[in-house]
């Protein structure tokens, strides 16, 4: 599924224009991305969490030129399903 088709899924089912539909997903989308940028976590119950995980240093190798790489702590974003979604999909 895409974003148009869930915006014309939203649409559909509530009656609402697609285009403020469209501007509602899209500030959503926005809204979470800046706040785990902040690194603040983002928490829908019955969701979900959009959470940042750090993934520690590590060693990593380049075959063909036969050298070691040092990989940086750094940071991901992730999704942690809630239980009320997992037992739904599942």
């Amino acid at each position: 599924m895409t974003k148009a088709d869930i915006v014309n899924e939203i649409s559909k089912t509530t009656g609402i224009e697609k285009a403020l539909v469209l501007e509602t997903v899209e500030k959503f989308m926005q809204v979470v991305k800046e706040s785990l940028a902040e690194g603040e976590n983002v928490y829908l119950r019955g969701f979900g969490s959009f959470i940042i995980k750090t993934r520690s240093e590590k060693t990593a190798r380049n075959i063909s030129k036969n050298t070691t790489l040092i990989i940086p702590e750094h940071k991901i974003p992730a999704f942690k399903p809630a239980k009320v979604f997992m037992e739904e999909v599942r």
